[in-house]
């Protein structure tokens, strides 16, 4: 028999041996990305949506009133509610407790079985649920309190100590999740921010009506926090609460809540004196910020019944044309919240609805009763369409400013502003527009460039602040509409971001007050009006440095006094190294002096002596040449810039109303909180 010779190739020896198999909860601490988006903050905050979603869930079932949030030491986080309380007997197929199944398997849980599953309705199926937390942390304690008993079971890293215990006699019922995220994995750290836990957590009770919600932070053992919140009114009370410190144009909430077949829907609107619609969209307590089938229903029955209603009641005359979508939904605030047996979503974000028959549902629910609200509440009506044909009318006029100076010629680059140096490459994706503040700044940026991917828009002062303005006086403003014609998307109805021509647009400003209030402007422009820009992370704002240091002919750039002080120790470290390498070189050559020659004086160390650090601030651009701008803030090998995301729709939003506002006394309020926060103030 002919032996048969192994052959080998360049693939080496790849075979089944060469397959892995990653088990239980192994695959979620190799690929933590995977499963809770990041191990930066974001991916933190997950893991306490994950625990705190189920006991929402709860709530939303009607089988818990309050839920407990405490933040502790050494950065332990617990969640109880007072619920049913996870199952704790043996799972007949897995031969294990039910608790130690949902805390160790993946896709376990009470909200995939359908008709028969513990859940109708739920915010989860998020595939991952709290057995990514126990993989992700390096220690967890759940407690259970059912049926008259107390059950405990304890991790870590995802393993089991031990089974579950039954640990005494309870009178009370729920459960309660305590863990501390694993920092190895976490390496930005594993404390939790306050603030965002409020304001998110106070979101889902106002989405919860009834559900009492408890905050507590413990880590400051003396001055320990606690806020609770709780919510009769539903989405009219979230409504009430986003326009406390707006003009609002009538006194009573518009709120309906209805059961369609499947689907239940909870609407809440009031117009303000903005000019920016505020709508919050959320299905089974998760926001969908690019709305979706429910968000496309209540629009379509606003626009109809209004337009009904304005011309039965004479608002609108035979010649005068309808109302227009965008005429409708300026400076209305609407929060709509729709319940609905697993959804449908487009992509794994959630970020927007994909069901069909929720449209349905939303349109028949807002047709029928927001007629009815008009008609029983003939003032408010009044001032509704008051509103509307106002807005009809300034955006006829913006409509024939945008005409005026954005003909198809100019968005396909043949008039492009005057001041714009562009880049001779015609590829959006690898294209870059840097905002730079005044002529100065701007030619010392024009001559630093990368001429082939990096095109300079320098502005004329200060922009106006679109907060407080229409489309049509924004693009009486040259530096506004030069800006827009740069971009190439054009601007309010006629947005298309599919022509923008750079895909990274980079605010750089100087570093001081004038600078950050440019900025400010302009992320009030792009928050505005440019939405998708920030939603797709096409912002990003330039950090120069702050300073120079020089030594010698070592310079080192710092961007902050913190860094600044680090540089310096570095330079007198170096200095105190080449003393001692100089002091030893003089001893050395002493001792051989004397060896031939006694009672010689020793060499004087003066050559030790390095020259002192010189220290450059550097108040703006303007003062760097075009070799130092090019290597600390613009070359995309060495440079550091923050990508503009929008986290927290509903905080942003009162952030830019607050800064940008008409309103004084929120703006002063929040300069007086806010004012030991500054660094590197300079007045």
């Amino acid at each position: 028999m002919a032996k048969t010779e192994k052959k080998t190739t360049k693939t080496g020896s790849y075979g089944a041996e060469q397959i892995s198999v990653l088990e239980g909860l192994e695959p979620v601490r190799k690929r933590p990305g995977m499963y809770i988006g990041s191990t930066g903050p974001e991916g933190l905050f997950h893991l306490l949506r994950e625990v705190a979603d189920n006991s929402f869930d709860e709530a939303m079932a009607g089988h818990a009133s309050e839920i407990t949030i405490r933040l502790l030491p050494d950065d332990y986080v617990e969640v109880s509610d007072n619920g049913r309380g996870i199952p704790v007997d043996k799972h007949k197929k897995y031969k294990v407790s039910a608790l130690e199944l949902v805390l160790t398997k993946l896709h376990a849980g009470g909200k995939f079985g359908g008709e028969g599953s513990g859940y109708k309705i739920s915010g989860g199926l998020h595939g991952v649920g709290v057995s990514v937390v126990n993989a992700l942390s390096e220690h967890l304690i759940a407690t259970v309190e059912r049926e008259g008993e107390k059950y405990v079971q304890e991790y870590e890293r995802g393993k089991a100590k031990g089974s579950v215990k039954k640990v005494g006699p309870s009178k009370h019922h729920g459960t309660t999740i305590r863990f501390k995220a694993d920092g190895t994995i976490f390496k930005e750290g594993t404390s939790f921010e306050y603030q965002r836990i409020l304001d998110h957590y106070r979101q889902q009770c106002y989405l919860t009506k009834g559900i009492k919600l408890i905050a507590i932070d413990e880590r400051d053992t003396e001055r320990p926090e606690m806020y609770a919140f709780y919510f009769e009114g539903g989405v009219a009370s979230y409504v009430r609460h986003l326009n406390h410190e707006r003009d609002v144009k009538h006194e009573n909430i518009f709120f309906v809540e209805k059961q369609v077949d499947l689907a239940e829907v909870s609407i809440g609107l009031q117009y303000t004196a903005d000019y920016i619609e505020n709508l919050y969209a959320f299905t089974n307590n998760i926001i969908n910020p690019e709305g979706g089938t429910h968000v496309q229903g209540f629009r379509s029955a606003l626009t109809r019944v209004l337009n009904n209603y304005a011309r039965s009641k004479n608002f609108l005359k035979e010649k005068d044309d309808n109302l227009s979508g965008e005429d409708v939904r300026e400076g209305l605030t609407t929060v709509i919240s729709i319940r609905y047996p697993e959804p449908q979503f487009e992509g794994q974000t959630k970020s927007k609805l994909g069901t069909p028959e929720v449209r349905g549902a939303v349109e028949s629910v807002m047709g029928e009763f927001f007629a009815m609200f008009l008609e029983e509440h003939p003032k408010d009506a009044e001032a509704i369409l008051s509103k509307c044909v106002l807005a009809q009318r300034a955006r006829a006029a913006a409509r024939a400013a945008r005409d005026t100076v954005m003909r198809k010629g100019v968005l396909e680059g043949m008039m492009l502003p005057g001041k714009l140096a562009d880049c001779t490459n015609r590829d959006p994706a690898v294209s870059e527009l840097f905002i730079v503040e005044g002529d100065s700044a701007g030619g010392t940026a024009k001559q630093g460039r990368d001429r082939d991917t990096q095109a300079i828009l320098p502005l004329r002062g200060k922009i106006l602040n679109v907060e407080r303005a229409r489309l049509d006086k924004m693009l009486a403003n040259n530096e506004i509409k030069n800006l827009v014609i740069a971009l190439g998307t054009n601007i309010g109805e006629m947005f298309e971001i599919e022509k923008l021509r750079y895909h990274k647009v980079i605010i750089m400003t100087d570093a001081d007050v004038d600078g950050a209030h440019i900025r400010t402007l302009l992320l009030t422009l792009f928050y505005r009006y440019f939405p998708d820009l920030l939603n797709r992370g096409h912002i990003l704002i330039a950090q120069p440095p702050l300073f120079r240091a020089q030594k010698g002919k070592m310079i080192k750039y710092a961007y902050s006094d913190t860094e600044c002080d680090v540089i310096i120790e570095e330079f007198a470290k170096l200095k105190e190294e080449k003393k001692a390498k100089t002091k030893k070189a003089a001893e050395e050559a002493e001792e051989e002096e004397s060896a031939v020659e006694e009672g010689v004086e020793t060499v004087s160390d003066d050559a030790a002596k390095a020259a002192g650090v010189s220290i450059q601030r550097y108040k703006g651009l303007g003062e760097m040449n075009a070799e130092q701008l090019w290597d600390t803030t613009m070359d995309p090998e060495k440079r550091l810039m923050k990508v503009v995301t929008v986290l927290d729709a509903e905080r942003a939003n009162m952030v830019f109303e607050t800064l940008m506002g008409s309103e004084v006394a929120p703006r002063k309020k929040f300069i007086q909180t806010n004012a030991k926060k500054v660094q590197n103030l300079d007045v």
